[in-house]
């Protein structure tokens, strides 16, 4: 291949850097406007049911929009190395970069960030997206890059997620990858049921729900936990060694997990045992106790007032058995 202006052409360019995630940025928004118009009412609500009403508005919100964030997350596994590598093939120049790996389910991210950035006369600035759900191709994608003229650093890391690759982990991943994100889409169903069972209310239904949700959020982790334990090739950059280890978002999906479990199992144990403290936690027990007053006092007889045409109600056991004679 020739040189042309002193470069390849086979490589246009440097590609654009790692794009803004749009759609995790339009979950979060939703969610903050809801929170948002959550706060502007709280003022109206009185006492100190106040308190209770906007944790259970952020305990809610927080759950969901983990949910719903982390289907689209791409660091459930990461891993970085610094090292001194080829940057282009048929060129002996060698970089020293930062190159980061992130799995997420729905594929893998590869970053390539030059130290510093600006060497060779070109700016080291890359992140790559393989995706590997079912309506996706992840070898396509990799044929894709070669075709781009991608950096090594990266095809040689896309390459060990081949279907041809010797390492086998592709199909691991993928069908791991699935079920979780299926799992999780379940779990929100299962978190917006029980919303509307808080709402209704039927607190104990409500609390089986949370229960539900954590089952399946922890068993969305175990389903991703088989994937990462299977045996994986080596990925050396001569003496440098790239490994993987837990992202936040499988350590914020384990966490948002038990703190369903241990609200569900509060709402249930409260039930069982201590239902009054149950009912002003979710500001029931005042509401209850006016509608018993206002039973009680509707089957009682009025007040006697000073009217003319007001009646003396005597009790039935007070009259006494009045005879008459004939005259």
């Amino acid at each position: 291949m020739t040189l042309w202006n002193g470069s390849f052409p086979f490589y246009p360019g440097t590609n654009a850097c790692f794009p803004f995630d749009t759609t995790r940025a339009v979950i979060v928004s939703i969610f903050l406007s809801i929170l948002v118009t959550f706060i502007i009412i709280l003022p109206g609500i009185r006492g100190r049911g106040r308190v209770f009403w906007f944790l259970r508005v952020v305990m809610g919100l927080f759950v969901g929009a983990v949910i719903l964030t982390i289907q689209f997350t791409r660091d459930w596994e990461t891993g970085w190395v610094t090292a001194n590598t080829s940057y282009k093939s048929f060129s002996r120049a060698l970089v020293s970069a930062d190159i980061g790996l992130h799995i997420g389910l729905a594929g893998v991210n590869i970053t390539l960030v030059g130290n510093p950035v600006n060497q060779i006369n070109e700016t080291i600035n890359y992140n790559e997206h393989f995706a590997w759900s079912f309506d996706a191709d992840y070898d396509h994608s990799y044929s894709e890059g070669l075709e781009k003229g991608l950096p090594s650093p990266i095809l040689y890391v896309a390459e060990k997620f081949t279907t041809q690759s010797p390492c086998g982990v592709h199909r691991q991943y993928r069908i791991s990858s699935h079920y979780a994100s299926l799992t999780l889409w379940m779990a929100f169903c299962t978190w917006l049921i029980s919303i509307l069972l808080f709402s209704i209310p039927i607190l104990l239904y409500g609390g089986y729900m949370l229960l539900l949700t954590a089952a399946l959020m922890l068993f969305s982790l175990l389903f991703f936990f088989t994937a990462r334990n299977t045996p994986k090739c080596p990925i050396q950059f001569g003496p440098a060694s790239l490994k993987t280890d837990y992202g936040g978002s499988f350590w914020l999906t384990l966490a948002t997990g038990l703190l369903c479990l241990l609200l569900g199992l509060s709402v249930i144990i409260l039930n069982s045992m201590h239902p009054e403290k149950l009912k002003l936690v979710f500001n029931l027990h005042k509401e209850q106790g006016e509608e018993e007053e206002g039973w009680d006092k509707s089957y009682l007889p009025a007040e006697p007032s000073s009217s003319a045409q007001d009646v003396l109600m005597v009790p039935l056991d007070e009259l006494c058995e009045v005879t008459a004679t004939q005259l």
